[in-house]
């Protein structure tokens, strides 16, 4: 039994992963989670026993039990595509009833966030926040937001082939029309950086990082899913439809719209 894992086998597993339409940021954590593997496993083979050891070993060097499931999920997939027929159980984690109020951003932190964007000069961003907030769209899926989209009001979102149709408010198709004719950008996206490639996840995190410590608001609070989050639980509010809002998000799964829901510990009290 060959059960070895080579940087020749990770290569190979992270290609067909590409071939899947798996995103950039996906590939590259499976890639660094199996090497990490690897490199814990010394040239041993894999086995349940060892794969039950690397999830030992993760606890108790403190990871998050999510993390640890994550790092297991790299493993398992491997292992499929390997046929391998090895497959280590996750981490139980009871679902939180309340989100952390240290991680939950406020509708006045967004505004606060918004305005200092703009007062800075940094019109993107700015932007860039206000599509993630109204449209509810993943930040992978900024590449979809095109001059043809803002054109037409809506944009179709095809991420690992789920075709779904996002509807634009109207103040938001018209900011992106007129950004598009001011940047002289007539098609495609219109997030894109100086060289003309669709702007990453990468750099809206560090220009968000750097943006919200000019706002007075905790870094903890800034990423690009808090987004996501306020958009889901503003569009709840209004419609009560939790049905409606899973098709929006583009989750196959309702419980996943769920989480997003919870409410934080404060607004339950």
């Amino acid at each position: 039994m060959d059960n070895i894992i080579t940087t020749e086998r990770i290569e190979a597993y992270c290609l067909s992963l590409l071939a899947d339409e798996r995103s950039a940021g996906t590939i590259s954590k499976y890639h660094r989670d199996l090497t990490a593997f690897s490199l814990w496993l010394d040239g041993r083979a894999v086995t349940k026993e060892t794969a039950a050891g690397w999830k030992s070993h993760l606890s108790h060097r403190g990871y998050a039990p999510c993390t640890v499931n994550s790092m297991l999920a790299a493993v398992n997939g491997f292992c499929r595509f390997m046929a391998w027929h090895i497959k280590v159980k996750f981490l139980k984690i009871q679902r939180q009833l309340f989100r952390d109020p240290a991680r939950e951003m406020t509708r006045e932190e967004y505004t606060r966030l918004l305005t200092t964007a703009r007062e800075t000069g940094q019109e993107r961003l700015a932007l860039i926040m206000e599509t993630l907030c109204a449209t509810g769209i993943r930040i992978s899926e900024l590449r979809y937001i095109t001059v043809e989209a803002a054109k037409d009001g809506r944009a179709t979102i095809a991420p690992k082939g789920k075709i779904r149709t996002i509807l634009l408010p109207t103040k938001l198709y018209r900011k992106l029309i007129k950004y598009a004719k001011k940047e002289k950008i007539a098609s495609g996206a219109i997030f894109r950086t100086k060289s003309g490639t669709p702007i990453s996840r990468r750099q809206v995190w560090y220009e968000l990082k750097r943006l919200c410590q000019a706002a007075g608001v905790e870094p903890t609070k800034v990423f690009p899913h808090n987004f996501r989050h306020l958009f889901a639980t503003t569009f709840y509010k209004a419609c009560k439809d939790i049905a409606r809002l899973a098709d929006v998000l583009g989750h196959s799964n309702i419980e996943t719209t769920r989480i997003y829901l919870a409410v934080s510990g404060e607004e339950q009290t």
